[in-house]
């Protein structure tokens, strides 16, 4: 079973995840890629890295725009896993 975070533990991991925002109940971040072939590499490079976790973002394409979404359904808000897979959707967004 994975924990649910509190609404200050959230803000702290808000706090160091550039561009995401959210509460407890889930955290989200939005990028405008370059062209919509670079948005959609950005979501394959996303789910390779949450299929290699075990844990899926909603994912909504609006053209250049990619918004990924991250709670752990499972508990019913975010949970670490979500600010670890927030972190590495950061690295590869770069």
């Amino acid at each position: 079973m994975t924990v649910l975070l509190g609404s200050d533990e959230v803000a702290t991991a808000l706090d160091r995840l550039h561009g995401w925002s959210g509460d407890v109940s889930g955290i989200e971040r939005s990028v405008t890629a370059g062209t919509f072939l670079d948005g959609i590499r950005l979501v394959a490079e996303v789910a390779h890295v949450a299929e290699q976790a075990d844990h899926h973002p909603d994912i909504d394409i609006r053209w250049r725009t990619v918004t990924f979404r991250l709670s752990t359904h499972s508990e019913g808000g975010v949970t670490a896993k979500d600010v670890a897979l927030a972190g590495q959707i950061n690295e590869l967004v770069g």
